[in-house]
């Protein structure tokens, strides 16, 4: 099976059973769960998730009214406000979703890359794009959607044409990440750090680090930085990684890629590396630590790649900026805008 979907094949996704039918047969392309979102209604399916704060099934009428005519449910519904509809039961829409998203992602064979961490992964996920756009036609996550929900929703995205993917997963607390696997599966991984983030939600930072691991628990290679100790005494303790091959960088510690001197100017940073017993070096167009940390990992997950570091200086020279969170914007009357809209939990 692959896009578009029968409905019969979204009642096989979703394993849920048709409890209206409809007139019109229906090729569905795309996941719906926001009805102020709704652009391809005549291909969408409409999933009524329940959030915190919200409830999709009081929206069921609202996405009916701007064109969809299939649904995914979990509760009761008034039929009759949706009349000639497809309409799906599950017993849980969430989890239907993901197993939806997992079943699609079964359909492809090409290399996926998931990003985790507590910081960084979007702009670590935009460059490694922009760094290999050349080399493959690359899905990936939109925005930071990286999330329960989010991630369903950019794991659909991938299409035959697709050589490439490059997802990123984030948690709040343990024991989600196991369902952000489930869907993405990568083969390759990256942990970009581990900081103080949603540290109110873990015992300690031995506990989170096991809980961002899960995600690389059937990858075969992983690129992450060995100043994280957490990170790596998680590694060395769990033997079901004994079989997940490694790329290492450092500051301190010994690693595949040793970060030597570190050399900043007004609007560049030349970083310096011993590699296979080699100097090597890039210029990073940034010289924020942020961004060269970001760059540092990009930098190793090019080199695990197997990509000359000639050709990688190359590439990354030319990094473009990333649109990101809290931007700060001119707005009416005197005031400033603080634009959060970077993310895909609404």
């Amino acid at each position: 099976m692959n896009l578009p979907y029968s409905i019969n094949d979204i009642v096989n996704l979703s394993e849920g059973t048709i409890i209206q039918n409809s007139s019109s047969e229906i090729d569905v392309k795309t996941l719906s769960i926001d009805s102020r979102r709704i652009s391809n209604p005549s291909q969408s399916v409409f999933i009524a998730v329940k959030g915190d704060r919200h409830n999709g099934h009081k929206f069921i009428s609202e996405s009916y009214q701007k064109g969809i005519r299939s649904f995914i449910v979990d509760e009761e519904v008034n039929l009759s406000l949706i009349k000639n509809a497809w309409v799906i039961k599950v017993p849980n829409t969430l989890v239907a979703l993901q197993l939806m998203a997992h079943k699609h992602r079964n359909a492809f064979t090409f290399p996926v890359l998931g990003i985790t961490g507590s910081n960084g992964k979007t702009i670590v996920k935009e460059w490694l794009c922009q760094l290999l756009k050349d080399e493959y036609n690359i899905v990936k996550s939109p925005k930071s959607y990286n999330s329960q929900v989010g991630v369903p929703l950019s794991v659909w995205q991938c299409e035959p044409e697709h050589t490439f993917g490059v997802f990123e997963a984030g948690i709040s607390k343990p024991g989600e990440m196991g369902a952000l696997e489930f869907m993405i599966q990568p083969t390759i991984g990256i942990l970009t750090n581990l900081g103080g983030a949603h540290d109110e939600d873990f015992k300690n930072w031995e506990e989170k680090a096991k809980e961002k691991l899960r995600l690389f628990e059937n990858a075969q290679t992983l690129v992450y930085c060995r100043d994280f100790l957490p990170v790596h005494q998680a590694l060395t303790k769990k033997t079901h990684y004994s079989q997940l091959e490694t790329f290492t960088w450092s500051k301190k510690l010994p690693a595949d890629l040793l970060i030597g001197k570190i050399s900043k100017t007004d609007v560049k940073t030349v970083v310096q590396a011993i590699y296979k017993n080699e100097f090597i070096r890039i210029t990073i167009p940034f010289n924020d630590d942020a961004s060269i940390e970001n760059c540092i990992t990009c930098w190793a997950t090019l080199l695990s790649l197997g990509y000359h570091n000639k050709w990688i200086n190359e590439r990354v020279k030319i990094l473009a900026p990333i649109a990101m969170r809290l931007e700060l914007k001119e707005g009416l009357n005197n005031c400033s805008v603080i634009n959060d809209y970077y993310n895909s939990d609404f």
